[in-house]
């Protein structure tokens, strides 16, 4: 015990006195003004110069050409996999190591998850473990993959990068055109990461970003699609506003469709924010390598991104020895006044989620048991 409370001493070295939390947003910029000009336009709800404002410095930042905002990162994720073909029935190949948006986004598809494991390189999925569950599980017929035990279609595959921490997308990039599957990229967490010199948020054919509280960047709550495809944007736009067909004054709307615009006041924030991103990225760089030399001094293993990749540092993690090991460390966080967290619990024991296919899972599990996320705010 008296190792776990010298470490969350160091932990109280970098962060100072008092509550310290998992993850907060700062606001340093010009969040106040750029919420009153929204105030005084009158344009506060999901019409407004700020959204488009918004998209546009995504656009340029992500290296796309089409942004579509929209109110969580769950929404985004919905539309996502709506926009790029995914239809009731289908099944899409994901991670079970995740957030359960993730999953609930192809359940609200009314497709049904696959559940692959994840990489010990990138907590994220597995290319290696993508091919094999393929390879023993699959057969492309007409450029259609049919999963061989079900006779469904895999329309999709849909990786997350698990903290910030850049999935191996050119590998599974490859896995997808070779067995004809839509990419959908996962990267609510990872603004700001990349894979050499491209953005996480470009590799895919659609992604979704997360603008949550606790994440890089916020909007309060809200999320945005990304696409290179004009088909796709078209449609996530017209679906994502109830499908209305715009028109000065009459309401028509030519199917089914959702309310999951951004709001006006919510892109405000998001303009202000990304203003700081870079900063933002710089002092999460800072703290990794605190927590890095942290771990070493105390015999923790402090996981760090593969080689090639840059991580936006959102939430740092070490992985322990034991399940026990991490209980009694969160225990001690929590009495001590921090905020330490462990790894969702993973979607496939989840009740909703339990009856579907998996592979063996074995890094799932690992990681599952291992992870403690540690404190990762920007200070002030």
């Amino acid at each position: 015990m008296e190792r776990y409370l010298k470490f969350l001493n160091g932990i109280r070295s970098i962060y100072g006195e008092g509550e310290i939390l998992l993850h907060r947003p700062i606001f340093k910029g010009n969040e106040y003004k750029y919420l009153k000009n929204c105030l005084d336009s009158n344009y506060v709800s999901s019409a407004g110069t700020m959204i488009t404002e918004f998209e546009k410095v995504m656009e340029t930042r992500i290296g796309v050409q089409y942004a579509v905002a929209t109110s969580s990162g769950t929404s985004a994720l919905h539309v996502a996999l709506l926009s790029s073909g995914v239809k009731p029935g289908n099944e899409v190949l994901t991670q079970s190591l995740t957030f359960v948006a993730t999953g609930n986004s192809i359940l609200q598809a009314g497709a049904t998850p696959v559940f692959i494991d994840v990489s010990a390189d990138t907590m994220g999925m597995c290319p290696k473990a993508l091919r094999k569950w393929l390879s023993a599980n699959a057969k492309v017929k007409n450029d259609v993959c049919i999963n061989i035990h079900t006779n469904m279609k895999i329309s999709a595959c849909m990786p997350m990068h698990t903290f910030g921490n850049p999935v191996d997308m050119l590998s599974i990039r490859e896995v997808c055109r070779e067995y004809h599957l839509i990419l959908v990229e996962d990267s609510a967490e990872a603004l700001g990461s990349s894979i050499g010199s491209e953005n996480c948020g470009s590799f895919g054919d659609v992604a979704a970003f997360s603008f949550n509280g606790n994440k890089i960047i916020t909007t309060g709550g809200g999320g945005m699609l990304l696409t290179n495809d004009a088909d796709i944007a078209k449609f996530a736009r017209h679906v994502s506003t109830t499908a209305k067909i715009p028109h000065a004054f009459n309401f028509y709307h030519d199917m089914l469709g959702y309310n999951y615009r951004m709001p006006n006041l919510n892109a405000a924030l998001g303009l202000a924010q990304m203003e700081n991103l870079d900063y933002f990225l710089k002092r999460k760089e800072e703290i990794s390598k605190k927590y890095l030399n942290l771990c070493n001094s105390f015999g923790f293993k402090f996981f760090a991104a593969p080689k090639g990749t840059q991580t936006n540092n959102w939430l740092n993690a070490m992985i322990v020895e034991t399940k026990d090991e991490r209980d009694e460390i969160l225990n001690l966080g929590a009495l001590n006044g921090l905020q330490l967290r462990p790894a969702w619990e993973p979607l496939h024991t989840l009740p909703h989620f339990r009856h579907f296919q998996t592979d063996r899972l074995d890094m799932t599990r690992y990681f599952t048991d291992r992870i403690v996320n540690l404190p990762s705010s920007v200070p002030e």
